[in-house]
């Protein structure tokens, strides 16, 4: 066994075992789902909470349980639109490289492991056809599985430097709305939020019923 090879193995096992340790310590799977509680608990950090809110949105993108919404919703709420979305984009962007670097080193076994098989199969079509135009419109469209993009990329031949562009930009609008929305709700513009949340709902669901349609699409114009 190479000494990269297992330098990598306890990077990994590092990262499991203290985000392990953090989410069952601060009972990480009761709070997330909870925004009040979420709160309270970034809160509770004071001048630190920043850091904490960054690595939350770390996990989230590795842990796919971890509700995003809830986050980047809450980071818009407690630090205003502005720098609700920057925390966030430092945060998904980080995780988004994590899982991107994690499926690299370790491969299909590992991949298998964190994504379900019946996703794996429907979207591994990609880890061999990706390209970025179609790789920034999957990640831009709401209620498409990013996290799990994440892990399907690095098992491709994707550079690094491209997939840090389309992740980052492509998750932007999404981060940005929830971010808005929690700007909004901090400063009880519930009408404005209302709205809002109408707008997103609605194309959500049209994402969601077409989604298939256009990766379909995106499939044939490869072949």
């Amino acid at each position: 066994m190479s000494k990269s090879l297992i330098l990598r193995i306890l990077i990994i096992a590092t990262i499991v075992i203290i985000g392990g340790w953090f989410v069952y310590k601060c009972e990480l799977h009761i709070i997330l789902t909870d925004r009040k509680k979420l709160t309270h608990f970034l809160k509770s950090f004071g001048a630190f909470s920043v850091i904490i809110f960054i690595g939350l949105q770390v996990l989230q993108v590795i842990f796919a349980p971890i509700p995003g919404e809830v986050t980047g919703f809450i980071g818009g709420y407690l630090y205003g639109p502005f720098l609700g979305l920057i925390y966030s984009t430092v945060g998904l962007t980080l995780g988004s490289l994590l899982a991107f670097f994690l499926a690299r080193w370790l491969g299909l076994p590992f991949v298998e492991r964190m994504v379900s098989p019946s996703v794996l199969k429907k979207y591994d079509y990609f880890i061999e056809h990706q390209g970025l135009l179609i790789t920034f419109i999957l990640f831009l469209i709401p209620g498409f599985p990013k996290d799990t993009l994440c892990y399907l990329l690095g098992l491709s031949h994707m550079k690094v430097g491209s997939f840090l562009l389309v992740s980052t930009l492509g998750r932007l609008f999404g981060t940005g709305m929830l971010s808005i929305s929690g700007g909004l709700a901090y400063q009880n513009r519930y009408g404005s939020l209302s709205v809002l949340l109408l707008v997103s709902a609605f194309m959500v669901f049209v994402a969601y019923i077409y989604r298939d349609k256009i990766i379909h699409k995106f499939r044939k114009n490869t072949q």
